[in-house]
């Protein structure tokens, strides 16, 4: 009987080398912390189950903060993952008699069956289907070690958001989706795995790899959107145009007061930089006119210049466009012959015209008194 145990145990031992010699052969890739707390599990022959236990993690997300973001804005928004989790009980899966032992083993798994509810390595990555919201790579990924029933984390999970300037107005689900691992079988060991070799535990978890995602709602409010949407007039170098700019809301709320502003740098100048636009609502257009000239030195080519408009929004507060490009194009100077220039090549001309006829009647006066 000793021999055939003998047998049996370095049977067991020979087994669980060669497992540990072949694991220690690839690298553990993104282990959760779960998968880390018992490397080689008992297995269910040296264990004992007095319960099955019913329930699992039930994970949910909220926002802290505002999740209305504007155009434009990056923004880090803060999420907590919670844990309603329910332990609905617990089914006997054997008696344990009149053994005091066996009653001592079967309490304690009831204390550890508890914890089935408990999320473990929950890694959440934070997805979005739309390509006016990024996610920050750096932060899309992240990792909470567990995640109690009716508890919170100390620290909630933040996302960087980055949205785009011409988004239009809505709401915009991002998904989160969730992986973790929770204890789905507890079974007493009462002991027996230091004979196999294994850690001195009193008891063997199994655990359950489970999915889930989520989605968190983002909302992009409405606003006034401006664009130049047409450019009219070109200048010529060493002269003065006037450059008529159309500017259309392409939002969703009126632009009140606008004021149109373009920015002239050299080589070009402008006088009046800020025209008055009025109301622009929503869809509708208005044109400004600026009279911007040329060095005469200018490249001939086409200018990307920079503009903005200023406007009241429906909160009755200063808000300005994003920087709008207006391409104003220079064209060569067109060679005309100066008055002035005309009028001395003139007298020039009839200078010389005199000199050489008066040079001419000398000539013809000095042979008639040589004859």
């Amino acid at each position: 009987m000793k021999s055939t145990l003998r047998i049996k145990i370095f049977t067991h031992l020979t087994l669980i080398l060669a497992v540990m010699f072949v694991l220690g052969m690839f690298p553990i890739i993104d282990m959760h912390p779960a998968s880390a707390k018992e490397f080689l599990p008992a297995a269910s022959e040296h264990t004992i189950n007095f319960y099955t236990g019913y329930g699992e993690p039930d994970l949910y997300a909220s926002v802290l903060g505002d999740t209305e973001l504007e155009r434009g804005e990056t923004r880090d928004i803060r999420i907590v993952i919670s844990n309603r989790g329910v332990l609905y009980g617990a089914k006997s899966a054997q008696g344990v008699g009149t053994s005091e032992t066996k009653q001592a083993l079967a309490i304690k798994e009831l204390e550890y069956e508890s914890l089935r509810t408990v999320a473990y390595g929950v890694k959440a990555t934070l997805v979005s289907n739309s390509e006016y919201i990024d996610v920050d790579p750096t932060t899309s990924s992240q990792t909470l070690e567990e995640v109690f029933p009716g508890q919170l984390p100390d620290d909630p999970l933040v996302f960087t958001l980055k949205v785009s300037k011409n988004a239009p107005a809505g709401v915009y689900m991002l998904d989160l989706p969730l992986i973790y691992e929770y204890k789905k079988d507890i079974r007493m060991t009462a002991g027996i795995t230091t004979a196999v070799g294994l850690p001195d535990k009193d008891h063997a978890a199994f655990y359950q790899t489970a999915n889930k995602t989520l989605t968190i709602p983002i909302v992009i409010g409405p606003q006034p959107m401006l664009a130049v949407t047409e450019v009219s007039g070109q200048i010529i170098a060493g002269g003065t145009s006037a450059i008529n700019v159309t500017y259309t809301n392409t939002g969703e709320l009126p632009a009140t007061d606008a004021v149109a502003r373009i920015v002239a740098i050299k080589p070009f100048s402008c006088d009046r930089s800020m025209q008055p636009l009025g109301t622009i609502a929503p869809g509708l257009s208005k044109t400004a006119s600026f009279d911007i000239s040329a060095q005469r030195a200018a490249v001939i080519k086409t200018y990307g210049l920079d503009s903005e408009v200023k406007y009241i929004d429906t909160d009755d507060e200063i808000a300005y466009s994003s920087n709008m490009k207006v391409n104003v194009t220079v064209a060569p100077a067109e060679d005309k012959l100066n008055i002035t220039g005309i009028a001395i090549a003139g007298i020039a001309i009839t200078l010389i015209v005199l000199i050489f006829k008066n040079v001419l009647r000398s000539m013809n006066q000095k042979n008639r008194g040589i004859e």
